[in-house]
């Protein structure tokens, strides 16, 4: 059983930064990729960025070159740090983990709001 629990959301200006964290507790070791979604108002869920247990790192177009996923190991914590914020990055920021068995978990997400 894991459980993660995502925190950094607020309110920020557009041009502004975030930095979200998503502390896992239980079972890490049966992690493959942890990975941050995002789901803004009457829009699908997205994925926004996933790091793999390699360290490899992907990400979706629109957040490419401003956003960064990193983990660090020894503290369990993944973190998705937010630069030059737009109004359109506005959403629940969501934590998952992918396990090696096929199976996914979420957090119960973070709001995130850009104001122009």
């Amino acid at each position: 059983q894991v459980q993660l629990v995502e925190s950094g959301g607020g309110l920020v200006q557009a041009g502004g930064s975030l930095r979200l964290s998503c502390a896992i507790s239980g079972s890490t070791f049966s992690i493959n990729v942890m990975a941050w979604y995002r789901q803004a108002p009457g829009k699908q869920r997205e994925l926004v960025a996933g790091i793999s247990s390699g360290g490899s790192t992907n990400y979706t177009d629109s957040v490419k070159g401003r956003f960064t996923i990193s983990r660090n190991n020894a503290k369990n914590t993944v973190y998705l740090q937010m630069n030059s914020l737009k109004p359109e990055d506005t959403a629940v920021y969501y934590c998952n983990a992918k396990f090696y068995s096929g199976l996914w978990s979420w957090g119960q997400g973070t709001q995130v709001t850009v104001s122009s």
